[in-house]
């Protein structure tokens, strides 16, 4: 690009897309959050992979929020494991935000469709 400043997206952004991501990964049942990471993978082909550092860091800030709530357990290899699971809070926040990504999402495929 010439002369022109490529922008990234805020930090407060991309943290709120990583949250609603969790928050829908959690939506059927408690995951710990290896398996979070693995169904993100997964369900978007490859596209949305969330490194450690990142899942885990959104993962307090959600537990903190009360969001979700976190218990311990066994993993499919029998190893223990810290879940996650919907609070009623979390679950009103992933409506709300889905309702807002799906709005955005919109938007965005309005302005790049030609015509």
């Amino acid at each position: 690009m010439t002369g022109a400043a490529v922008k990234r997206a805020p930090p407060e952004m991309l943290q709120g897309t990583v949250d609603v991501l969790i928050l829908r990964a959690l939506a059927w049942e408690p995951m710990h959050g290896y398996a979070i990471a693995r169904w993100l993978d997964a369900r978007s082909d490859g596209v949305l992979g969330v490194d450690g550092a990142a899942l885990y860091q959104a993962l307090h800030r959600l537990e903190h929020r009360k969001w979700v709530a976190a218990s311990w357990g066994l993993s499919e290899n029998n190893r223990r494991a810290k879940f996650y699971a919907l609070t009623p809070g979390g679950r009103a926040r992933l409506r709300s935000e889905s309702a807002t990504w799906a709005r955005y999402a919109e938007a965005v495929f309005k302005v790049l469709s030609p015509g």
